[in-house]
Order: C-alpha cells, then structure tokens, then sequence
C-alpha cells in the first residue's frame, strides 16, 4: 500500500466484513436463539425446537461458516490492495 487513501480503503472494506459477520452473527444467536424463540417452538429440528437448536448449535455453526467466508474474503481484498502474503 503506497498511499493512506488506499490504506484507508483497505481498513474501510476490512470494517464493513466484520461489521456485516457480526451482525449476521448476533441475528442468529441473539436473535433466533433468545428474541424469537417462542415463535419458533413449533420448528422440530434434531428433536428439538428451532429457537432451542439455533442457541445451542446453531449459532456456533453460523459463527465457524462466518470465520472461512471472513477469510475467504479477506484474501480476495488483500489482493485486490495488494497485501496478499
């Protein structure tokens, strides 16, 4: 990076990925898991209610597909800035 404006680009797209993984993130688990789990008694999945399932297994498997997207495109914008290792 030769210049602050595409350093700043860089910290800019880098921000807006976490800000985005993060709230996906809380809208599965807080969300699905706590707001809305009473609407969602009726879903059955694993023998257990939606609400139920999306805070005990849900979240952590939303949480771990988020790290491999978040890497994934982190090293599309570390090329695209020319950054890449």
């Amino acid at each position: 990076m030769a210049d602050k404006s595409s350093a700043n680009a860089y910290w800019a797209a880098n921000v807006r990925i976490i800000l985005i993984s993060l709230v996906i993130w809380f809208a599965c688990s807080f969300g699905l898991g706590i707001l809305l789990r009473p609407a969602l008694s009726g879903i059955m999945v694993g023998g257990a209610d939606f609400g139920f399932w999306m805070a005990q297994n849900g979240s952590i498997y939303v949480f771990i597909v988020l790290i491999f997207v978040y890497a994934n495109r982190m090293g599309k914008i570390d090329k695209e800035h020319g950054v890449e290792e």
